[in-house]
């Protein structure tokens, strides 16, 4: 009657439960009172995340309101801190939404990753979630007005994982860990397996020659023994996941598995309690040490390709020299320096950087020329000279002279940052091909649990002696491990040799549509040449202004200051006055550029924008070769000069057109500049298709026609008036050096600058797609030849967790070729 009056107390923050108020958490099997429903949430959230000792160690309930949410919640709302966030969340072209890459900690099947997907993708504010089984990374945009990251991180806990921010360096922890933790269980399942096979083996053999029914069953009590700590440690996995699935509502790859040992070890039981039947504690050991072997394996695999893409990311130093009270071009300045961390630097700051330092972060030199080895980033296995003014890549090394920089990007905005973005995306990446892959992963646990029940009730009903052992190397023989792995396997491999030879993909289909390509469209000027234009000489024409050469040159450098083309670029190099203020500035893409100069009218461009706007025509034929260019300088009234330009063709621009001709595709060379040059350089390089004079939308004209009659185009550029053909063609790819809407627009970017690896790239992208279809076809066809024998009663429980385990490995190893790949 007294404890009938005494107050309900809530089990997490110890405040009274109100009457005929019934909301509780499972702990520990026992239901425990809540008094709402946000002491359940936060109650249930450190639970699933399997810190449920919190309450098992606590000494009294809390006082304050922030107490009632342990620290490992609380810091969650840190990572809501715009100045933490700037470490690893980036930013995007529309406000309020924000993009992270997450690490998840629990996955351990493709169940797993869609869970995770599914549930993100259904928070209010979340736009969309990616999550790749090779490496648990989970990619996450989100709206921040909406939604904030503290809350995806909590609701992810939730389901029973735990997610952090990715950073390289704690990946490698928690894989480590994992690893660590993995031995052990396999250690011990290996260990005790080996005692439990000798007593089998005597339980085996007796039954044929005969042994006394005392050692048969003391045999059974002693493998019982051995087992129950495979069961509890080695097995647990097993069991934590399956439950953790079937608490979601979701089947996963590790349900039936444990559903099979399980079954196992209570059938055992029993006969060892009743001391007749069959025991299966050999197979329990047997396909527990097998399955974790194939876990184990997989695991160091992931870990082998992690840290080939996060390569990268390592090259950064910790600490940087930064100069205290600096100017440019102050020598003695050296003197003045501090040593502190990558971390502390904001832009602006100068830094000294001596021969063999790594530099610390993008930057533009202000005192000292130096060879620069960018091989890790760019692929250029020789240093590049560079000097004052020059920008130069942090986590490049200085292999030469003391250097003095000043800091310009940091953080995200650097240059390391934005690759590593872009090998994420390309992980994430999946084929159309993986996607139907994923269709029949997610629905093919409930298939393989319903024949397996089937099973079992025809063998109970035909003959009970082998239900038991039939139904479980059912069970365990079709775990679709392999099938899960096919294609995250390649993908991660794939993206960790693009990221080597600087191509990296930006779009789903970029791969997919790489391997299918049948027509590479190149264009000129930067891409099969080296984009370093130099003017070789100035040719004023017949005029009655009596303007000088450098007046001219100065005026052309003028009217080209805001552009980004490689020959705008040679024309202020060469130019050494003041630039004239230019009003009324127009520009035409692919023609050339207009302006006013003291109510004068200036035309620069090709010879048909001159004769569109002149009155008189230039010369177009004056003095020109089929390795030199010109461009036209008039008013309105008459030509003015004529300025012979340079550029040399690439020297691995030969060997791409060969490799690619070798291969059976047809390369094509579509250029704005005039068809003397075209077909001068398509005669040198062996490109039988070229086209020039062409504008922008003439080179959309001529791809669409291309796509109308079949062919899958691939085109490069590097240029604004490449934007429009690079965005309509099947595959498009930019320049890394190229202007930054050329790279906005492509599919991929090849950071290398060397053409030579789109060829490159294209057998990647082949062997991929063929690594992908053997793991599918290999994984299908061991589900449609297994699953049959084991309900069929040909195959043993052990043998079928070797070979579930031995599937998943072939999968496994044969995407690792990919990491093996020798590019010719």
């Amino acid at each position: 009657m007294i404890e009938s009056l005494s107050p309900t107390i809530c089990f997490h923050c110890g405040l009274p439960v109100a009457k005929n108020l019934d909301i509780y958490v499972l702990y520990q099997g026992e239901k425990k009172p809540m008094c709402c429903h946000g002491c359940e949430a936060v109650a249930q959230a450190i639970i699933n995340s399997g810190m449920d000792d919190f309450y098992k160690y606590r000494t009294s309930t809390p006082e304050k309101p922030d107490e009632l949410v342990p620290e490992f919640l609380q810091q969650l709302k840190a990572y809501d801190t715009p100045s933490i966030q700037k470490k690893f969340v980036n930013e995007t072209d529309s406000a309020n939404i924000l993009e992270v890459s997450l690490i998840l900690e629990g996955i351990t099947c493709a169940a797993c990753v869609w869970l995770n997907e599914k549930h993100l993708n259904s928070l209010d504010g979340v736009l969309n979630a990616d999550i790749n089984y090779s490496n648990h990374r989970a990619r996450v945009r989100w709206d921040n007005s909406k939604i904030q990251l503290s809350e995806i991180l909590e609701s992810i806990s939730r389901i029973g994982y735990l997610a952090h921010p990715y950073d390289p360096e704690q990946h490698q922890r928690i894989l480590e860990k994992e690893r660590k933790q993995q031995i052990k269980r396999l250690g011990l399942s290996g260990l005790l397996g080996m005692q439990i096979m000798i007593f089998a083996v005597a339980m085996y053999t007796g039954s044929w020659w005969g042994i006394d029914e005392a050692f048969k069953q003391s045999f059974r009590w002693i493998s019982l023994a051995l087992t129950i700590p495979i069961l509890l440690y080695a097995s647990s996995v097993f069991f934590k996941a399956a439950y953790r699935d079937l608490t979601n509502k979701r089947i996963g790859m590790d349900v039936p598995i444990s559903l099979g040992i399980a079954i196992a070890f209570s059938a055992s039981l029993m006969n060892t309690i009743t001391g007749s039947g069959d025991v299966y504690f050999d197979s329990i050991a047997m396909f527990t040490f097998f399955l974790l072997s194939a876990r184990f394996f997989e695991m160091s695999t992931r870990k082998q390709t992690s840290e080939a893409t996060e390569a990268l990311l390592n090259l950064k130093p910790a600490v940087a020299t930064k100069l205290i009270d600096y100017h440019d071009n102050q020598s003695s300045a050296i003197k003045y320096q501090q040593s502190l961390s990558v971390t502390e630097l904001n832009v602006g700051d100068y830094l000294l950087v001596r021969p063999g330092e790594i530099i610390p972060a993008d930057g533009r030199i202000v005192h000292g020329i130096s060879g620069i080895n960018e091989s890790l980033i760019t692929g250029e296995s020789l240093p590049v000279t560079k000097g004052i003014n020059d920008d130069v890549i942090g986590s490049s090394t200085n292999t030469e002279n003391p250097l003095v920089i000043q800091v310009s990007k940091l953080g995200q905005d650097s240059v390391l940052s934005s690759i590593q973005r872009l090998i994420d995306e390309a992980q994430h990446t999946k084929p159309a091909i993986a996607k139907l892959a994923d269709k029949i992963a997610s629905w093919f646990v409930s298939i393989l649990l319903t024949v397996s029940a089937i099973v079992a009730y025809y063998w109970y009903n035909t003959d009970a002696s082998q239900w038991l052992e039939i139904t479980i190397a059912t069970l365990v023989v079709s775990c679709p491990c392999a099938l899960s792995l096919a294609t995250p396997a390649a993908i991660t491999a794939a993206s960790g040799q693009l990221a080597k030879i600087g191509l990296l993909p930006k779009r789903a289909h970029a791969l997919e549509t790489l391997a299918h390509a049948t027509d590479f469209v190149f264009d000129k000027t930067g891409t099969l040449t080296e984009g370093k234009i130099e003017l070789v000489k100035v040719l004023l024409a017949d005029n009655d202004d009596a303007i000088d050469k450098q007046y001219a040159l100065n005026v052309a450098a003028s009217l080209e200051a805001n552009s980004e083309h490689p020959i705008a670029k040679a024309l202020l190099t060469a130019n050494q006055q003041p630039l004239i203020t230019i009003k009324d500035l127009n520009h035409t893409t692919g023609q050339g550029i207009r302006g006013c100069i003291d109510a004068t009218e200036w035309f620069i461009g090709n010879s048909d924008f001159i004769q569109h706007h002149c009155d008189t025509t230039c010369d177009i034929n004056y003095d020109h070769s089929d390795d030199t260019s010109n461009i036209y300088l008039a008013n309105k009234q008459q030509c003015i000069a004529i300025f012979t330009l340079s550029d040399n063709i690439r020297d691995e621009a030969k060997s791409l057109i060969e490799q690619l001709h070798h291969a059976h595709k047809k390369t094509h060379l579509m250029s704005g500049d005039r068809i003397e040059n075209t077909s001068s350089i398509s005669k040198q390089l062996g490109i039988k298709h070229f086209l020039g004079n062409l504008r922008p939308k003439d080179k959309l004209t001529e791809v669409t026609t291309l796509q109308q009659q079949g062919a899958v185009v691939v085109m490069t550029g590097d240029g604004v008036n490449d934007a429009p053909v690079l965005a309509g063609a099947d595959l498009s790819i930019a320049m890394g050096k190229g202007t930054q809407l050329a790279a906005a627009t492509a599919d991929m970017i090849l950071i290398s600058n060397n053409i030579e690896h789109i060829f490159h790239g294209y057998q990647i992208a082949t062997k991929t797609l063929r690594i992908i279809k053997q793991n599918l076809s290999w994984a299908l066809l061991y589900n449609v030849v297994a699953i049959p024998a084991a309900a069929t009663g040909h195959v043993e429980p052990w043998l079928a967790a070797i070979g579930m385990s031995a599937s998943s490995l072939v999968v496994v190893l044969n995407a690792m070729r990919l990491n093996r790949m020798q590019l010719k």
